[in-house]
């Protein structure tokens, strides 16, 4: 349940920043590398992480640098993407250094690459609900048929590990209560062009079983629940970056509804820490990636955001004043991390501290110019 659509945002105030340069962004990803966690599975290898500039893969990328800084593992990381100009523009420093390298390739009509990788995080995939909405056949050839040919090349390469970034979207409509576990299953109405995100991931998630069954390659699916963090670009049209573009820009963060409906939030950097636990640690094939202490309503999410920043003195503004004066909690949508929590993985990451780094990342970021 959205709670609106893409915020406008102030002309004189950059939709984005250059994240990968702030301290909030260094101190996430040297957090991460700093876990206590087998990092040596990764020396000397090659690693390829498709969708490099979005929020989830950006940290992938920053983490594994930063591990290499920590450890000296000589990890190559290579990053894909569709914008080369634009991704070129998010990386800022991080295109000086040897260890990182970003060409320009789009999973569905996939380059020849001349590198052999080790291991592929498939991140490259159309999440903004508005192109699911206005280019659903980019959507789902992004999520099935680009997994297919990124394994066909992982396997032609002899590379041994394919991870997915994955949703929460999976599931579909689960008839329980409870958090929503690995081995649940819902109802997804399949035949309408917004399904082209749930199936197509879907697809990728089978396509992950079969290789793995036929080729012998470690198969990894990461469902996310909501993420949020630096990274987030205000136009993104998710309800978080709403929020985020509403307190950038200095105004009372609007609630177009009672904001009853609860999800799974998760700050970006804790979310990358279960992702490494569980490639890292884990042998399960599905691991949901959800702070169990992120489940909350959209309402207290933005009662998080309009608090961020208090001498701004932000509030709530209810399109239907009666929204703001009743409230009822509804049935939550929430995932259960418990596999993942079994592991070891321990997210530290409150949501109001959560949330001020996310409006710190635009205070400390250098802004990027359409």
């Amino acid at each position: 349940m959205a709670n609106k659509g893409p915020t406008p945002v102030s002309t004189e105030i950059p939709t984005d920043v250059v994240v990968f340069d702030t301290p909030v962004f260094s101190e996430d990803v040297t957090r991460i590398a700093s876990a206590d966690l087998p990092w040596d599975q990764y020396r000397n290898t090659e690693v390829l992480i498709t969708g490099a500039s979005g929020m989830i893969p950006m940290y992938i990328v920053g983490s594994l640098l930063a591990a290499n800084d920590a450890h000296d593992l000589g990890i190559k990381v290579t990053g894909m993407v569709r914008n080369l100009e634009k991704a070129t523009k998010r990386f800022g420093t991080a295109l000086d250094r040897a260890d990182f390298n970003l060409i320009a390739g789009d999973v569905i009509d996939l380059p020849q690459l001349e590198t052999k990788f080790s291991t592929v995080f498939h991140g490259a995939s159309p999440t903004r609900p508005s192109l699911h909405k206005s280019s659903p056949v980019t959507t789902l050839k992004a999520n099935a048929l680009g997994t297919i040919n990124l394994l066909d090349t992982l396997v032609g390469s002899g590379g041994k590990s394919f991870v997915l970034l994955s949703s929460s979207e999976v599931y579909g409509s689960v008839d329980k209560r409870e958090l929503i576990a690995e081995d649940d299953e819902g109802t997804l109405q399949h035949f309408v062009p917004r399904a082209s995100y749930s199936e197509g991931k879907r697809i990728a998630e089978t396509a992950l079983a079969a290789y793995a069954d036929e080729f012998g390659i470690r198969s990894l699916s990461l469902r996310f629940g909501h993420i949020y963090g630096p990274g987030m670009a205000l136009d993104d049209g998710r309800v978080q970056a709403d929020f985020l573009a509403d307190v950038v820009c200095n105004r009372d963060v609007r609630m177009m509804s009672a904001g009853a409906a609860t999800r799974t939030y998760t700050y970006v950097a804790d979310a990358v820490l279960g992702l490494f636990v569980a490639h890292l640690k884990g042998d399960a094939q599905v691991y949901n990636v959800a702070d169990p202490a992120g489940n909350i309503t959209i309402r207290q999410l933005a009662e998080a955001f309009a608090a961020a920043r208090p001498k701004k003195a932000l509030k709530l503004d209810f399109a239907n004043a009666e929204d703001g004066r009743s409230f009822s909690p509804v049935a939550s949508l929430g995932l259960d991390a418990s596999r993942l929590v079994a592991l070891g993985w321990a997210p530290d990451t409150s949501l109001p501290v959560g949330v001020s780094k996310c409006v710190q990342a635009f205070e400390e970021g250098t802004p990027i110019e359409k």
